[in-house]
């Protein structure tokens, strides 16, 4: 798995690694923050985190437009990490500012202090440095290989995606272990430490960029696109797309639909799991003095089961793909979906417990992180390495950034649906359907993955054909 690659890739995996450190750490703390320390309630807390995680994927494209027309790819990964560092260093900023003032009701609305404002601005400076860093490090996995060698693209981006949940697996323990103390005035230490992440993460970048982010002949990838060629290639009267190129493009656009269920469910990680983390599991480990474990740390398990496991799939594929077995990228994600659907039963059944008031085993929410983690290995770095495999070289990052609104979209609705987490002697209404209690929140998902799938599962043939061979 590990052989035939280029360095290129291992500076853009160790840079992706603490940007991703720096971002999960941040989410790992970042409700429990506007819960303990903003004083906001649950629905409004569910409400901004959707907010800003949507927005976080949504500027994609504009960094994807900006670097396809005019910076490059590596001129706007520097530029976005500059923003979010001063972003984390700006929610830390807004943490200094905490004070209990003798305890405070939980609000559902913005005050405007200037811990507030701090939050705000610092959520600002991430969104858009995100916009700018992530489609473009993506995009630059593929540029290090020529268009032939699909199959290791497969391989280069299952690596690429060890290095995101490597970041993500160490955050939550470092940021939620200094922020998420149970003194709400120690959260500004948790986004300190994102803010050294994020550090590191540009000085690999700016070391290695220049002498190993190269294509197989030695060329530079990722420099400021040539203005003449540039102004040609985004000419679509010079060189239109063919009826091939718009197929594929096509096919990213409806995959990009289905994944928006995936995401909006897998990723009530940072709210509504949270929530389930903080108070209905057990958290109390007897034989370590009643060690508590912090609500954050369950968001480790993902990183976890991703490192252990993505080696795993990555030979699966390899050994079916040798036989002329390995499913075709439709049926992986319909795969994901439904591996997601099945940890939400798992939920489901666990939460019957919390239901009738007891503290249920933290087992349950193992056993749901590690399925859908099995389905996001289905779904995700194969869908990375799909974009960049069906996209026009001109057009490249510009659909990476709408691939990442998808995820966009899906965050969005994530917060949307975690306000529904069900509130003591509260009933809430979804589409008329009622929902009283926990297990009736989490059959929500359930029923979505499982929809989603069969019908992705019935478009395979289609979407297959339209892609032309490429796969």
């Amino acid at each position: 798995m590990f052989k035939d690659h280029p360095k290129g890739l291992y500076v853009l995996f160790f840079t992706e690694m603490w940007e991703r450190f720096s971002y999960y750490g941040m989410r790992a703390i970042l409700t429990l923050y506007m819960i303990n320390a903003l004083f906001f309630d649950k629905a409004f807390t569910s409400s901004i985190y959707g907010y800003y995680t949507g927005l976080v994927y949504l500027t994609p494209l504009l960094g994807g437009y900006v670097a396809d027309r005019y910076w490059g790819n590596r001129k706007s990964i520097f530029v976005g990490g500059v923003m979010m560092l001063i972003g984390q260093l700006t929610l830390a900023a807004s943490g200094f500012y905490y004070s209990n003032l003798g305890g405070q009701e939980l609000v559902s609305s913005f005050t405007l202090n200037i811990q507030q404002i701090l939050f705000v601005v610092g959520l600002f400076f991430l969104i858009l440095g995100n916009g700018f860093f992530k489609p473009n490090i993506s995009t630059m996995v593929g540029s290090l290989y020529p268009a032939e060698a699909i199959k290791i693209r497969d391989a280069a981006f299952t690596i690429f995606y060890m290095g995101i949940n490597l970041g993500a697996l160490i955050a939550p323990f470092i940021a939620g272990g200094l922020g998420d103390t149970g003194n709400p005035a120690d959260f500004k230490y948790g986004f300190l430490s994102a803010a050294v992440g994020m550090g590191i993460g540009l000085i690999v970048f700016t070391i290695g960029k220049n002498k190993h982010l190269v294509t197989p002949d030695g060329k530079p990838v990722g420099m400021v696109p040539d203005k003449k060629s540039n102004d040609k290639n985004n000419n679509i009267s010079d060189a239109p797309l063919t009826k091939i190129e718009k197929q594929r493009i096509a096919v990213i656009f409806i995959l990009a639909f289905f994944v928006i269920f995936f995401w909006a469910a897998f990723e009530q990680a940072g709210v509504s799991l949270t929530f389930f983390a903080e108070e209905q599991t057990n958290r109390v480990i007897g034989w370590l003095g009643n060690y508590v474990i912090p609500a954050s740390f369950f968001q480790a398990i993902n990183p976890v089961a991703i490192i252990l496991f993505a080696p795993v799939f990555a030979w699966i594929w390899t050994k079916l793909g040798s036989s002329n077995k390995e499913p075709n990228t439709p049926l992986k994600m319909a795969l994901g979906l439904f591996l997601l659907s099945l940890g939400f039963a798992v939920l489901v059944f666990g939460s019957k417990i919390a239901d009738t008031g007891a503290k249920v085993s933290p087992l349950w929410l193992v056993g749901a992180y590690v399925l859908h983690t099995f389905g996001e290995l289905s779904l995700s770095p194969i869908g990375l390495s799909m974009v960049t495999k069906l996209s026009p070289v001109k057009l490249a990052s510009l659909l990476m950034g709408i691939w990442f609104g998808s995820n966009a979209a899906a965050n969005w609705l994530a917060g949307q649906l975690s306000t529904f987490y069900p509130e003591a002697g509260k009933t809430t209404t979804l589409l008329g359907y009622s929902i009283n209690n926990l297990s009736d929140f989490f059959v929500i998902f359930v029923v979505m993955g499982l929809v989603a799938s069969l019908i992705l599962f019935s478009l395979n043939k289609l979407l297959s054909k339209m892609m032309h061979g490429i796969d």
